[in-house]
């Protein structure tokens, strides 16, 4: 719901796609494009571990938490790929606290998970230290991550996602109450730019992020109006490491490959990288990552029977998370984003979205040509977020007052029916 969040937060169910993978930006044959230059990859101490006083993240590289994507089998199957910090969808504080077991069963994690992450959000202090004092006291975390970047339309006209950072003794409020519950478990949050050109809060949200007793702040660059059209503002991202020393920063927006990474961490002196977008579809890039941020050149990518043993691989832990009939249905949007850019994928990725059962999901990728190389243009192309602008809808009267430090009552009654379909 964040930044590079996508989907649906009803924990027992998979969500379905949230657009057809077959209507995205084409597909077929995006393997003429020019490669990337050759990477430079980092030297020994160039970058440091991410200090987050409880465990160390290296290489200090996080996968975003995106609703309806980063569930339990998808963190598990990234996670295989290369070490990192693997952060849970987004799970609303107040139906935690109310015992919605939907949202207990979205919280859950892996045995094999650890660090365990996950991101929390709420726009009323109450239920987000409740929550955090129900996750910290069953020691179901190892860290908890805020949101504070959503720009949903129903979120913010509603004071609460992206609207909240503008007030900055409001967020400060919200975060102390979790810090405050979180005793000794790391507390980072992310935020956008801002609302808009004219509403610019990131350099603010980082004083309150350190002030408040955050050990990491995440900063796509990019405001709220964007959306996720243009380029990320990386420039910003040094601008709020230089304005805030004694909190790490971490970069996200427009990271793709491992020379993505390395190239923002060099020019903005950010501390880590989170990864959104850029994965879907594409789990070794965090062996990539992990590769190059090691001193190594990353191994190349998998051709298509590397590809399609990976899907498979993402479909069996879809199954034992969700059964098989609901993790086909899950594993739709999926194929899209797996073989975009593939010659002659499209009568395969449209047979693909129409399988109820994984004897057809196999038998359908057999009859792909399993020796063509990866699409070098499909490293780029856009996965399912659509692009364009907003004017940011916002609550009558919001901006009147920007040192207020309680959310309207609007945004209030909002957590009660949130759910992350309502996020973008």
């Amino acid at each position: 719901m964040d930044a590079d969040d996508s989907g649906e937060v009803g924990g027992s169910q998979p969500s379905p796609p949230r657009c057809d993978p077959s209507l995205d930006a084409p597909h077929d044959d995006l393997s003429q494009e020019a490669p990337p230059p050759p990477l430079v990859p980092a030297r020994p101490g160039e970058f440091a571990p991410l200090d987050y006083r409880r465990f160390q993240v290296d290489p200090p590289v996080v996968l975003a938490p995106m609703a309806g994507v980063t569930n339990q089998a998808y963190r598990r199957l990234c996670r295989r790929f290369g070490a990192g910090l693997y952060v849970s969808e987004m799970i609303i504080a107040r139906g935690l606290v109310e015992g919605h077991a939907k949202t207990r069963q979205l919280a859950a994690f892996h045995p094999e998970e650890s660090p365990r992450s996950l991101q929390l959000y709420g726009s009323d202090p109450r239920y987000l230290g409740e929550a955090t004092r129900l996750l910290v006291g069953e020691g179901a975390v190892d860290h908890l991550d805020l949101n504070f970047g959503c720009p949903v339309r129903k979120v913010t006209s509603q004071g609460g996602g992206a609207a909240i950072p503008i007030k900055p003794r409001l967020m400060a409020k919200l975060v102390g109450a979790v810090v405050q519950a979180a005793g000794a478990v790391p507390v980072t949050v992310k935020v956008r730019l801002g609302i808009d050109d004219d509403h610019l809060s990131y350099l603010s949200s980082g004083r309150v992020a350190r002030e408040e007793g955050c050990v990491a702040i995440g900063l796509h660059a990019r405001t709220a109006a964007q959306l996720y059209d243009g380029q990320a503002r990386w420039p910003a991202i040094g601008e709020l490491k230089s304005a805030t020393p004694g909190i790490q920063v971490l970069g996200n927006g427009d990271i793709y490959d491992a020379g993505d990474a390395l190239t923002m961490m060099r020019e903005t002196r950010c501390d880590g990288v989170i990864v959104g977008r850029g994965c879907l579809g594409r789990p070794w890039l965090f062996r990539e990552l992990a590769d190059a941020f090691a001193g190594r050149q990353p191994a190349p990518a998998p051709d298509l029977g590397g590809v399609v043993d990976v899907l498979l691989r993402h479909a069996a832990l879809l199954i034992e998370l969700f059964g098989e009939r609901s993790a086909i249905l899950e594993l739709r949007k999926w194929c899209g984003w797996y073989l975009k850019g593939f010659r002659n994928s499209g009568p395969v990725r449209n047979d693909l979205f129409r399988a109820s059962s994984l004897a057809e999901v196999e038998a359908i990728v057999g009859k792909l040509d399993r020796t063509l190389a990866y699409p070098i243009g499909a490293i780029r192309a856009r996965r399912c977020k659509k692009s364009g602008t907003q004017k940011v809808a916002l609550p009558p009267g919001y901006l009147d007052s920007l040192d207020d430090d309680v959310a309207p009552a609007c945004a209030a009654a909002l957590d009660a029916t949130l759910s992350p379909t309502d996020g973008g």
